[in-house]
């Protein structure tokens, strides 16, 4: 029988697999910065694995031309499985824009 991962590698492994989804342009902490997990020498922003009966916890930024609930969907799919059916918490920040459709800025 496979040992479980301790915290920090599953914060890792969850963080890699979110990054993984196309429509994901990056993770973020949040208003405060307080969705992170504390790794040795590191903070890993965008992922916090809750204890016991805890749900994770997501902050992610999403490109413009995703389907937000398709996304949510996924995301919580996927990371719900690798984290033994815990219930998962995902906030979208932002999305982001592609800088062609922003274009320059005014009076430069």
């Amino acid at each position: 029988m496979a040992r479980p991962l301790d915290t920090d590698a599953l914060a890792e492994l969850v963080a890699t697999t979110v990054t993984a989804h196309p429509a994901v342009a990056r993770l973020d902490g949040g208003r405060y910065g307080s969705v992170a997990t504390y790794l040795p020498g590191r903070r890993l922003v965008g992922v916090r694995i809750g204890q016991d009966g805890e749900p994770v916890e997501l902050g992610v930024v999403v490109h413009l031309s995703a389907r937000i609930p398709d996304v949510v969907r996924d995301l919580r799919r996927e990371v719900s499985a690798l984290c033994g059916g815990a219930p998962v918490d995902i906030t979208v920040s932002d999305v982001a824009v592609p800088a062609i459709a922003v274009g320059p800025p005014a009076g430069g």
